[in-house]
This record gives structure tokens, sequence and C-alpha cells, in this order.
């Protein structure tokens, strides 16, 4: 069994695309001009549009699912 520096493989940062949970954006490497939250123990994250057209709701700590 090899390990990893650094720790468990289990501990090391998800490497996936992004997609956002409103409109389905794929991002390009690590979006800066995005947001996330997490709903029910679940990352969503969110583009820099749906995140600007929502941004009172997401203040608000609505789950996404009301805006």
């Amino acid at each position: 069994m090899t390990s990893l520096p650094g720790g468990d493989s289990a501990q090391q940062p998800d490497h996936r695309t992004p997609v956002c949970a409103r409109c389905g954006t794929t991002a390009r490497g690590t979006p800066l001009t995005w947001t996330y939250s997490v709903e029910g123990g679940v990352r969503r994250h969110f583009c820099e549009a749906c995140s600007r057209e929502n941004i009172r709701a997401i203040e608000g700590r609505l789950d996404s699912d009301r805006w």
C-alpha cells in the first residue's frame, strides 16, 4: 500500500470540475468568482451569473431550492 505525502488519500482535495447547480455551466480550473453552499450535507457550486442574480437569497442563507 502506498501512502501519499501529507496524509491519506481521503484527505486530499476534490479535483472534480465544478458545475453550477442552477444553470449547469461548467468551470475551467478554480472559479474564483463562483460561490458554493452546503445544503443537506451536499456542496453545491453556483456560477458568477447565478450568484449575482440571487445574492440577496444567498446572503439571507436561503437554500437554493427557495430562490
